[in-house]
């Protein structure tokens, strides 16, 4: 029996690029191969799961574009040592439902909980401890792909051992993931204390960067709209996980509360001209006061996704869409090269709404595509404008030339000649996806725009 196909247009997160697509949306793992089978050669196929990549890795104006949200069991879980073994389409917001109550959260989080564990490993996210604990990767014991071939293989550090790192960053591009086997954290409580240092300058942002590196958690908001002698001023937010015993009387009595879902959520899109200098620079004072006055204990939905409670944000970029350039460049000489990228986006008349800041630990040296490495990490929300994208080439210039690299899960812009000098190890990932997928059976708008399929 055939899946239905349904022809929807879909994006990204950033809703740029938006592109008409074939989809499908298996209900069973047998039906999902299926979906695989019936596509021809002919036909590449590629996962998406929840849709939160920014551009376009999830999306493909060729052949089928498989929805994996509704492939979200869970196969086992083992509470003495808090291993779970799921659905790939398992969300995160699902994890935290079900789990928090019994004391576990997922090991490693992004800043948005509602991505699934596949789309997790393809982008091998990250979040504010990157520094303490790393890349997805560091959580998954193994994970079971579904080949080109109808084969599933498991595949981990010691079965399948290529195909199992070259998965993480590798943007779903060598087979479906159908299951995996993660670690979640045990915790006392699902509250975070938190303390907000205030920074008027680029050297001072630097400095306390540096100077609070030992903290588990540590992120910093930083003012977009800052120039002269005021770049580089936010706010950085430090923390850890908070003991039952630090919790006030009225948090102590439910110490693993699951916050109920939001019911706030913009509406439809935007106008695209109400995101202008003025609405940028009077959110970035709301942003700025609310970072300035974090309460010293916070729950989780507000400490690790606080753009959570503002349901489909990204209609507030209205219906040209943004795109967020992410960018990781060494610590050697970090402060001036930082402080250059800065002031090219000051000059360039594309005022950006969000800017985020953050120090990485070392690269995981087994992955191929993973993104980070222990440098500075800059992720930055530009509307999508008239000039943009010249902007960012010229970002991109200076970014290789300063031996960083982009965030795939986050682009829809770079060019595959700049890709391949920022991924030193992509002709050694492109060797995984000859023996695994040799006629790119499995391909998206992303893999044929940067030379990946």
């Amino acid at each position: 029996m055939s899946e239905p196909i349904a022809q929807q247009v879909l994006a990204g997160w950033g809703n740029h690029p938006r592109v008409a697509c074939q989809v499908v949306r298996p209900e069973t793992q047998r039906a999902l191969r299926r979906s695989v089978a019936q596509a021809s050669g002919a036909e590449p196929v590629i996962a998406r799961g929840l849709g939160r990549s920014y551009g376009d890795p999830a999306v493909s104006d060729q052949g089928r574009v498989v929805d994996c949200t509704r492939l979200d069991r869970y196969v086992d879980f083992d509470p003495r040592t808090g291993l779970l073994t799921c659905d790939a389409g398992v969300s995160l917001e699902q994890i935290l439902r079900d789990f928090v109550p019994r004391g576990f959260l997922p090991m490693i989080s992004p800043g948005t909980k509602f991505v699934t564990v596949g789309g997790c490993i393809a982008n091998d996210v990250h979040g504010k401890a990157h520094h303490a604990d790393g890349c997805f990767s560091r959580c998954v014991h193994s994970m079971q792909v579904l080949l080109a071939s109808g084969e599933v293989v498991t595949a981990s550090p010691t079965e399948h051992a290529d195909l199992f790192w070259a998965s993480f960053g590798g943007m779903g591009l060598l087979g479906i993931i159908t299951q995996a086997t993660i670690q979640l954290r045990k915790v006392e409580t699902t509250y975070f204390r938190q303390q907000a240092v205030v920074v008027e300058n680029l050297d001072e942002m630097m400095d306390a960067l540096d100077a609070h590196n030992h903290e588990p958690y540590l992120v910093a908001w930083v003012d977009s709209l800052a120039t002269g002698d005021r770049l580089g001023r936010g706010v950085i937010t430090l923390g850890d996980h908070a003991t039952r015993a630090e919790l006030p009387e009225k948090l102590a009595s439910n110490p693993l509360a699951v916050s109920p879902p939001s019911p706030l959520a913009v509406p439809f899109e935007m106008p695209s001209g109400l995101l202008n200098t003025a609405t940028i620079r009077a959110l970035n004072v709301v942003l700025d006061q609310v970072q300035r006055r974090a309460a010293p204990i916070a729950h989780y939905e507000k400490f690790f996704y606080p753009l959570d409670f503002v349901g489909e944000w990204n209609r507030g970029y209205g219906g040209k869409g943004f795109t967020q350039y992410q960018f990781v460049i060494p610590l050697a000489d970090g402060r001036a090269h930082i402080r250059e990228l800065l002031e090219i986006i000051a000059t360039s008349g594309q005022a950006p709404f969000l800017n985020v800041l953050k120090r990485m630990g070392p690269e995981r040296p087994e992955t191929m595509l993973s993104f980070p490495f222990e440098g500075y990490t800059f992720a930055i929300d530009f509307p999508i404008r008239d000039g943009l994208s010249d902007l960012l080439a010229r970002l991109d210039e200076r970014v290789l030339a300063m031996g960083g690299r982009i965030y795939l899960g986050k682009d829809a812009f770079v060019a595959p000649e700049t890709l391949a000098k920022m991924y030193p190890k992509l002709q050694a990932w492109k060797a995984v996806k000859a023996r695994y997928d040799p006629d790119n059976h499995f391909s998206s708008s992303l893999g044929r725009r940067v030379g990946l399929s």
